[in-house]
């Protein structure tokens, strides 16, 4: 089992585009930032309460947004900070792979111990 960070363009995949099965993710361990479900409630104008999306989050680990991650993240290392913030989340979560799509991401090729990828297949 591993423990897998789902980069805000997969998070939006797997909740509202329709692109990804988070079936196709099961028997791993999920963590996202509250950061993503910020930019997923802006961008599709979400309403709270959301019962589709309180069911799946409670599939979900929340990496807490600490004033540690802040900074890290103010620092680099990319210059887009929202990246800079999954990076450093999916540090702190200690975890094995971070998804993507995100080509700029991708040529990172790890951050920390976390093997950035755009599929677990």
């Amino acid at each position: 089992m591993a423990r897998v960070f789902l980069d805000a363009n997969l998070y939006f995949d797997v909740t509202k585009r329709g692109k990804e099965e988070l079936g196709s993710l099961k028997g791993n361990l999920l963590f996202i930032s509250p950061l993503s479900t910020h930019v997923l409630f802006y961008i599709y104008k979400l309403k709270v309460p959301d019962q589709e999306m309180n069911e799946l989050e409670e599939q979900l680990g929340i990496v807490p947004l600490t004033k540690y991650i802040h900074d890290k993240s103010l620092e680099g290392p990319t210059n887009d900070f929202e990246d800079n913030v999954q990076l450093h989340s999916a540090a702190e979560a200690n975890c094995d792979f971070f998804l993507t799509n995100d080509e700029k991401l991708l040529k990172m090729k790890f951050f920390g111990k976390a093997k950035i990828v755009e599929s677990l297949k």
